[in-house]
This record gives C-alpha cells, structure tokens and sequence, in this order.
C-alpha cells in the first residue's frame, strides 16, 4: 500500500490528472509482477511461494516506479510480468552462482528490476507526459519546446534512443558510484 502514496505521491501534484495513470499503472504492476513470479515458479516445477509471489509483487512496483507516469496500462503489466521472471532468475543466481547471502531477494529485486525499470522508460514512454523534460527531440530532430512531444521511448519514435541512452547512463553510474561505493564499504 505504500507504494500507492509513493508513486503517485512523487508527482507532488494531485491536481495533474496524470495521478490517475500513475496510480492505476502501479495496481497494475503490483499484481502482474506477483502472477509472474507465480507462473515462473509453477513453470520451474515449484510450487507457489507466498514470499516469492510478494517479492514479484515488489518486483513489479519497483520496476514501474520510474516509467509509471510515461508509458500506458499494457506496457507496465509487461514491464511487471518481466520483472517478476527476472526476481525468480536473478535472485536464483545471486545465490547460487555468485553465492550471495540476500535471504530476502533485495538485489534481484531492487538492484535488477530497479535498473530494468529505469531502462523501461526509454523503451516504452509513449510521449503523452513529460512535454520539455531532457532536451527530447519530436519526430523531425528538432529539440522539443513546451507543449511539444513528451518523453518518449524506441518503441513510439525512431528518436526515442536518445531517452534510452539517457536512461542506461543513469544505471551506469548507479552501478559505478553506488557499486563501488558500497563494495568499498562493505570490502572495509
């Protein structure tokens, strides 16, 4: 339920009826992300873990965080349903493989579905919010003035690149500087 004044309360504006987008894209994802996890788990052959399923819920809502005002309805119920694969796959191999003890699925969760969600909003922004943010440009290569296109993403503009490159130089340097900071905490 927090999540439910966090998205919708980051906007800081209850009088942008874009709340009402934020709002149902984060229901949205909160329950896709759970369902996933629990197909993902069945189709493993396990049966459904009631953890599990609240870790693909927290999934979803962490992967939907960043994109929840930019893209529409269908698309967070994607971006949940991968995130809610990507928590039963990445937290597998974090313990497994990189024998990492993360009893409650944190970096699967936060670290891989946090970052995957920051990718998402430059793959499927849709271009009706976000008018002026970052210097977008429209469908012709001109630089966006207010009340132009909104942020948009390469699945709606050839020119949505430009967001996506955004956005994974964003995850580059959380990886860098929060990796390395906290290797180097942890490591002492």
């Amino acid at each position: 339920l927090g999540w439910f004044g966090f998205n919708p309360g980051s906007t800081l504006s209850g009088t942008d009826l874009r709340i009402s987008f934020v709002i149902v894209n984060t229901m949205l994802a909160s329950i896709t992300g759970a369902l996933a996890t629990m197909c993902t788990l069945w189709a493993k052959g396990l049966k459904p873990d009631p953890t599990m399923m609240c870790n693909g819920m927290l999934a979803g809502l962490v992967a939907i965080t960043a994109p929840c005002a930019f893209v529409d309805p269908w698309a967070a119920m994607v971006i949940a349903s991968i995130a809610g694969v990507t928590a039963v796959g990445l937290g597998s191999f974090v313990e497994r493989k990189l024998k990492l003890d993360d009893p409650v699925g944190a970096i699967a969760v936060h670290g891989g579905c946090g970052l995957f969600g920051v990718l998402c909003v430059g793959i499927f922004s849709n271009g009706d919010y976000g008018q002026g943010w970052n210097g977008m440009l429209d469908a012709d290569g001109n630089p966006l003035a207010l009340g132009g296109n909104g942020v948009v993403g390469i699945l709606y503009s050839s020119h949505g690149w430009g967001q996506l490159a955004s956005q994974a130089i964003g995850c580059a340097t959380v990886l860098i500087v929060g990796g390395g900071m906290s290797y180097g905490f942890f490591k002492i």
